[in-house]
């Protein structure tokens, strides 16, 4: 059941009902559906869990035989670039229900919400008389190139590897941030339902 489902079983939950057993009824399913919708939700996390865990292993094996390939001195902090910068980004987004959610973007890539204040900084500058252009940002270096032109295919691999934890890193984020709202409305309904049942169920 997507979010939506659940904030529409948040809404409903929340409207003053009659009691009895329709109302009691209607709330065991709304638990049932959002506690099923919760064991999917676990059930993806330790997916991508278990993946994320084979990506890290699959870099670290592919950079060590990059390092027996090239030389262990060949591959390492000495020769990593005076200035680094990133090649992605981690952005969220807030929904209106509140619920957060991750996801990685190249770093080149201009997001709508930096346009407009980065235009007015430019427009502040003293001197300009003009409308400000925004400045092309150069897309960054990669990082391979600091330890050569012809890079063996396990290194690349490694980077690769990583790139796809990184991914699965922030996807984990966002249903763990999702996992952890069903829980506390599951917790609600089910608070709801212990009011209208007898005290003898």
């Amino acid at each position: 059941m997507p979010i939506g489902d659940w904030a529409t079983c948040e809404e409903a939950s929340s409207r003053p009902q009659c009691g009895g057993p329709m109302a009691a009824r209607d709330l065991r399913t709304r638990v049932d559906s959002l506690l099923l919708q919760l064991l999917r939700d676990l059930e993806e996390l330790e997916a991508k869990r278990a993946a994320l865990n084979a990506r890290v292993e699959e870099g670290w094996l592919s950079l060590s035989k990059a390092r027996y390939a090239m030389g262990a001195k060949s591959v390492g902090p000495l020769q990593y670039a005076s200035r680094m910068e990133p090649q992605v980004c981690v952005y969220t987004s807030e929904a209106q229900d509140g619920l957060q959610k991750f996801w990685v973007m190249r770093a080149s890539v201009q997001t709508p919400e930096d346009v407009g204040p980065r235009e007015a900084a430019l427009r502040r500058r003293k001197g300009h008389t003009r409308t400000p252009e925004l400045e092309s940002s150069p897309a960054p270096r990669d990082p391979l190139n600091w330890f050569g032109i012809l890079v063996p295919h396990s290194l690349r691999h490694a980077q690769t590897s990583f790139r796809e934890g990184l991914q699965l890193a922030a996807d984990m984020a966002s249903l763990q941030i999702r996992i952890d709202w069903g829980r506390s409305q599951l917790r609600g309904l089910q608070e709801k339902l212990k009011q209208l049942e007898p005290e003898s169920a």
